[in-house]
């Protein structure tokens, strides 16, 4: 898969550091870039409710500035193809990552342009 290994080596960097133990979920903050690419930043919130998703804009923690880009390809040109595509990434990861586990030990885990909707990806039971 295009791009996993990079992901994979940006979000381990971020996953094996301490990260605070208030956080109760992960969101994946998507950004269309005037460059041509889409940036992701993982933050986490001390607040989850599916049913209000401002809960993912009570960050606590945040890579901030240090995002994973994606260039813009004819495959992935709509805002929506890059969000399955960014989703796809991030399953995977769910799947098989290193810290993947670390990542599932929180309330859920979600995705989204930072002006619209967030897709859970993960919840823990």
């Amino acid at each position: 898969m295009k791009y996993y290994d990079e992901f994979v080596n940006w979000l381990n960097k971020h996953l094996s550091k301490d990260i605070p133990t208030n956080i109760l979920a992960i969101n994946f903050n998507l950004y269309e870039s005037s460059e041509q690419t889409y940036d992701i930043q993982m933050t986490g919130s001390d607040e989850f409710d599916e049913e209000d998703e401002d809960w993912a804009c009570n960050t606590v923690f945040s890579t901030d500035e240090d995002l994973f880009v994606i260039s813009r390809t004819d495959d992935i040109s709509e805002w929506w193809q890059g969000l399955i595509f960014i989703s796809a990434l991030v399953q995977k990861y769910l799947e098989s990552g290193m810290y993947a586990e670390k990542l599932k030990s929180y309330k859920a885990v979600g995705i989204g342009f930072v002006d619209g909707d967030i897709d859970i990806l993960y919840r823990s039971n």
